[in-house]
């Protein structure tokens, strides 16, 4: 199993949104990295859902519910999508501050390459991110 951060403008799609949807095709993405993780995601896959914006912060849990497959509004067969599901949200969002403080994250694509929109996420980076959360004043 692997885990993913996808990014998503709050006003245009929220972790709300997600929550009382139920599922969502996660689509919109042609940059050419964020599709080459996008055909690495894998149904049961986790995901971490952040906010870009004004927020900028991971607000919540995900499940991709799909293997990657054609985007059937695209006329492009690179364009991919994978329907996802919500998880829970976290206890507290993690900033995206509190991360670039946080030398956990340094070689993090979040931190390195801003506008990707989608990225890998390992172990380490995701049990600190559930760290974070879970503080007080973190």
């Amino acid at each position: 199993m692997s885990r993913w951060l996808l990014k998503t403008e709050p006003g245009t799609y929220s972790f709300g949104d997600l929550v009382r949807e139920k599922k969502t095709v996660w689509s919109g993405v042609t940059n050419p990295v964020a599709l080459k993780h996008i055909r690495s995601m894998k149904k049961g896959d986790d995901l971490l859902i952040y906010h870009t914006g004004d927020e900028r912060a991971i607000v919540g849990t995900g499940t991709v519910v799909t293997d990657p497959y054609p985007d059937p509004d695209a006329n492009d067969p690179k364009i991919i999508v994978v329907d996802i599901k919500p998880g829970a949200p976290l206890k507290r969002p993690v900033t995206l501050a509190q991360i670039k403080a946080d030398s956990t994250f340094a070689e993090w694509e979040l931190v390195r390459i801003g506008r990707l929109s989608v990225m890998p996420v390992s172990d380490r980076i995701w049990q600190r991110i559930e760290k974070l959360s879970a503080k007080e004043c973190a």
